[in-house]
């Protein structure tokens, strides 16, 4: 397991710690984390760095050598097992002298983010009455760090002074942009929102609504014999029910993914963009293995200071309580770093090996992914894949950098065939003729999937696609 919470009550105040202060610096990305173990050896003297080169996980000296030769060396032979290690690399690439004759742009190798709200808004605007988009605005700057808008509608109606069914309109037009069932008032009416769309085109468990609306509480708490008592049907069922929509619906449309991106948007673009994950192919070989070097910011060895642990024993007393607090924070400091090194590595062993199409191939590749599937696998809470995932970033082969977030971007492959339907089109398609087109090319999805998918990509309706197209045949003729 990446990390499991201890439920001894004996070790229950230490366990508590360590998992906090984990999960913590888990959701650091290197540079954070460099920043934080600065300030730490900076403010506490049993914490100490020993300087020169030394592998992050084994502690070997690196003399002669900038990777670990044992960490950094092939497990097997096969291709599909990626080389996963913590690597001391404080260089990176300059991207601001970025070099035209490389084929990469800027915008290729930084990386660009958006809020919550915005990335909503930018999907509806299309469906949106201009008189609407205040009414869409209040909702969407309400939300809850759920996407949950916890705020009752008839309270925006009055302030806009709007009849209540035209805010539901609005909140409905939300509720089905990406992520799915953001803007519901409480995670069960997220569930019905996404559970409807799900079953446009896939098959649901029968009676999967009535459980929903009828035993959401039940359900979640795992009372799974009062729910079939409920709906008279075997416990198994009621079972079934509860595995589908563990791994198909997410009551909290915004704590675990919502598409690419989720920072707030910043105006300037560093210059000298550092990636967490550098991800290479073995001696360039494209039928080698993929090499995945997980940057530890720093090339010393970090340790609590032994002089200090010694000095402990003739420590005045005035001093020995405060000590003994710096000591137990160096130790339980290294500890975490060493759980957070531990935990990204299984995470990316499993997540390059199961996108290695996507990364060497590009978007059109991506292999479908969510975060509860992955911690599944690994066997952790959902939470713990989005702490490791948020605010990092990887640096493809090809030399392109990418938040990490994208590697489970659902709709990602689908969009991209999207694009090249779009792209080859000799006449604006509607959309419901791009559903038939995607259709048989393998993707099922709905009509307003198609057209939050194009809003999405910026692509506009066919009508206004055809008048843009007549008025430049027009322009060329006179």
């Amino acid at each position: 397991m990446l990390i499991r919470q201890i439920q001894s009550v004996d070790v229950r105040p230490t366990t508590t710690a360590h998992l906090a202060q984990t999960m913590a610096l888990l959701e650091l990305s290197a540079l954070e984390l460099h920043e934080k173990i600065e300030a730490e050896l900076s403010s506490n003297p049993a914490l100490e760095l020993i300087e020169g080169r030394f592998c992050p996980t084994c502690q070997r000296p690196l003399i002669d050598t900038i990777l670990c030769p044992i960490c950094s060396h092939p497990k097997n032979s096969s291709k599909e097992e990626p080389i996963v290690f913590i690597s001391p690399r404080e260089e990176f690439t300059p991207y601001a002298s970025f070099d035209e004759d490389q084929g990469l742009s800027f915008e290729e190798t930084s990386a660009e983010f958006e809020d919550l709200p915005i990335y909503v808004l930018r999907q509806i605007a299309p469906e949106l009455e201009e008189t609407d988009r205040p009414i869409a605005a209040h909702i969407l700057t309400s939300l809850d760090k759920d996407g949950l808008l916890r705020t009752p509608l008839i309270e925006i109606a009055l302030y806009h002074h709007v009849p209540l069914s035209r805010v539901e309109k609005v909140q409905k037009i939300i509720q089905y942009a990406d992520p799915l069932g953001v803007g519901s008032s409480d995670p069960k009416q997220a569930l019905l929102v996404q559970l409807d769309v799900l079953s446009q085109t896939h098959s649901i468990p029968p009676l999967a609504q009535r459980a929903i609306e009828e035993g959401w509480e039940l359900l979640l708490h795992n009372l799974h014999a009062e729910i079939a008592k409920k709906l008279a049907i075997p416990v198994a069922k009621v079972k079934e029910i509860a595995t589908f929509i563990g791994k198909n619906l997410n009551p909290y449309p915004a704590r675990a993914n919502w598409g690419e991106v989720h920072q707030p948007t910043t105006p300037y673009r560093e210059a000298y963009y550092t990636p967490d994950v550098i991800i290479s192919l073995l001696n360039g070989d494209e039928n080698a293995p993929l090499v995945v070097e997980i940057i530890f910011p720093m090339s010393g060895k970090l340790r609590v200071n032994p002089l200090f642990r010694e000095g402990l024993r003739e420590a005045p007393p005035a001093k020995l309580e405060q000590w003994q607090r710096d000591l137990e924070r160096a130790t339980l400091l290294v500890k975490c770093i060493q759980q957070r090194n531990h935990a990204i590595v299984r995470l990316m062993q499993i997540l390059v090996k199961q996108q290695r199409d996507f990364i060497l191939k590009g978007d059109a590749y991506l292999n479908p992914l969510t975060r509860a599937s992955l911690a599944q696998e690994l066997e952790v809470h959902e939470s713990t894949i989005s702490r490791a995932v948020s605010g990092k970033t990887a640096q493809l082969p090809s030399g392109k950098i990418i938040p990490l977030s994208k590697f489970f971007d659902r709709s990602l492959h689908i969009r991209t065939e999207l694009q090249a339907i779009i792209a080859n089109e000799s006449q604006p398609l509607t959309d419901l003729e791009i559903v038939e087109l995607l259709k048989a090319r393998g993707f099922r999805v709905a009509r307003r999937t198609v057209a939050k998918y194009r809003a999405m990509e910026g692509i506009l309706p066919a009508h206004i696609r055809s008048k843009i197209k007549y008025q430049k045949m027009t322009a060329a003729i006179s």
